[in-house]
């Protein structure tokens, strides 16, 4: 059963940082071989956004420009781990921060987790 699961997120003052971890599961060859990872946000009262993404072994990387700069993402291929490293957080980085896996090619495959609340106030 293939599952993602993220942690981390919580109450943090603007200019703070949290690190965000998505622990992927049930991925047949591990989520990196044929999956793409990223992070969404959603903002009460938002349409969901992307974050950031990670393209699989190869690693490479993309951000929204609204995070380039202060957000960071990677990836363990070892423990199909996905993380977000956030710093400088400023209020309206306040979402749920919700992990994705899509399929690199071919058919199209696409898993959610349940999403943390990440929340940046003084």
């Amino acid at each position: 059963q293939v599952q993602l699961v993220e942690s981390g997120g919580g109450l943090v003052q603007p200019g703070g940082s949290l690190r965000l971890s998505c622990a992927a599961s049930g991925f047949p060859g591990g989520v990196f071989s044929r999956y793409g990872l990223s992070w969404y946000r959603q903002a009460s009262g938002k349409g969901r956004e992307l974050v950031a993404g990670i393209s699989g072994i190869g690693g490479l990387t993309n951000y929204a420009d609204s995070v380039k700069g202060r957000f960071t993402i990677s990836g363990d291929y070892s423990k199909n781990m996905v993380y977000l490293q956030m710093n400088s957080l400023k209020a309206e980085d306040t979402a749920i921060y919700y992990c994705n896996a899509k399929t690199l090619r071919g058919t199209l495959e696409d898993y959610w987790g349940q999403g943390t609340q990440v929340t940046v106030s003084s």
